[in-house]
C-alpha cells in the first residue's frame, strides 16, 4: 500500500514498527554523551575533586571538558549504532535532514522524541552515580545558561556556532573523499566551541541536550534560547547551502554512511559514489 494512502496513526504506529531500533539507537547515543558531560563536568569541577585542585586554570578545564566531549561525539558517530541511526543526537539536526527532505515526518518526530528522552535519561543515570556531588553549584548538572553578556549575546552565538556546524557538516559529508570524516569535522567543532563559545551560551547547540540538564536540575534559565537558536542556526545554514548547492547535492542524513548499516531515510549515498567513480573516466574521454 502507498504510505500516502494510510492514515495519519497508521503512518505513525508503521515507523515506530520498522524503526524502534534506531530511535533506541538516538536515546542511546545522546544518554552516552549526557552521561559523559555528567562525568566530565564532576572530575573537572566539583571542589573535592582532585583533578580540580590540580588545574587550577579555568581556561584549561574549559579545554579539557571540550576535548573530552569532541571525543564523545566522534565515538558516537563511529559507534555501531551511530553508523546506523546516523547519530542526529540534536533535534534541530534531524529537523534541518527533515527539511532538506531526507526524512519521513514520522521518523523525524520519534527521533526528536527519542533524543528528548535520551537526554533526560542520561542525566537521571548520572545523579544516581554521582548523588549530590553533581547538584554543587559549580556542577549544576552541566546544564547550559547564558553567560555574563546576557541573554541577547547567548542567543547570537547559538545561531552562529550551529550555523557553521550544519555548514561543515553539509559540505564534508557530500563530498565522497571528505564524507567519511565528517565525524572528526564535528568532534574539533564541538571541542573548539566548548572551548571558546561555552562563556557565552553554555554551547549547547541542542534543545535535548540543554532540557536533559534543565529538568533534573530545575534549570529553567532562558530556555527558550536553546529551543530556537539552534533550529534557527541550523535551518539558515541548509537554506544557504540549497541556494549554493541544490537539494539533489544533499545525499544522505547520517553522519557517517561508509558503512554496511541499514539506512532508513531517504538516502542516495550510492549516487555520490557513482559521481566520484566515474568522474576519472570522463576526464579520460575529455582528454
Amino acid at each position: 500500500m502507498n504510505e500516502r494512502t494510510l492514515t495519519i496513526p497508521t503512518r505513525a504506529i508503521d515507523a515506530l514498527w520498522r524503526h524502534w531500533p534506531e530511535y533506541l539507537m538516538e536515546a542511546f547515543g545522546l544518554g552516552v554523551f549526557m552521561v559523559s558531560a555528567c562525568s566530565v563536568g564532576v572530575v573537572l569541577e566539583h571542589p573535592s575533586s582532585p583533578v580540580r585542585q590540580m588545574i587550577q586554570d579555568a581556561t584549561l578545564r574549559r579545554v579539557l571538558f571540550g576535548a573530552a566531549m569532541g571525543a564523545t561525539a566522534i565515538i558516537n558517530i563511529y559507534s555501531p549504532w551511530g553508523k546506523r541511526s546516523g547519530s542526529h543526537l540534536n533535534p534541530a539536526t534531524t529537523l534541518t535532514f527533515w527539511r532538506l527532505g531526507k526524512l519521513e515526518t514520522w521518523d523525524a518526530v520519534f527521533y526528536s522524541l527519542s533524543q528528548f528522552a535520551g537526554g533526560v535519561a542520561g542525566v537521571l543515570i548520572s545523579q544516581i552515580m554521582f548523588g549530590g556531588l553533581i547538584a554543587h553549584p559549580n556542577v549544576n548538572y552541566v546544564a547550559t545558561t547564558p553567560g555574563p553578556s546576557g541573554d541577547v549575546v547567548a542567543f547570537a552565538a547559538e545561531v552562529l556556532i550551529t550555523f557553521i556546524l550544519i555548514s561543515v557538516v553539509l559540505r564534508v559529508s557530500n563530498v565522497e573523499r571528505l564524507a567519511r570524516y565528517t565525524g572528526l569535522f564535528v568532534g574539533a567543532l564541538v571541542m573548539t566551541y566548548i572551548s571558546i563559545e561555552a562563556p557565552l551560551s553554555g554551547m549547547s547547540m541542542n534543545p535535548a541536550r540543554t532540557l536533559g540538564s534543565a529538568a533534573p536540575a530545575g534549570v529553567w534559565t532562558a530556555l527558550w534560547i536553546y529551543f530556537t537558536a539552534p533550529p534557527i542556526g541550523m535551518l539558515l545554514a541548509a537554506e544557504v547551502y540549497l541556494r549554493l548547492k541544490g537539494e539533489h547535492r544533499v545525499f544522505c542524513a547520517k553522519l557517517h554512511h561508509h558503512n554496511t548499516k541499514r539506512c532508513i531515510f531517504r538516502c542516495n549515498f550510492g549516487e555520490l559514489l557513482n559521481d566520484t567513480a566515474s568522474a576519472p573516466s570522463q576526464e579520460r574521454q575529455l582528454t
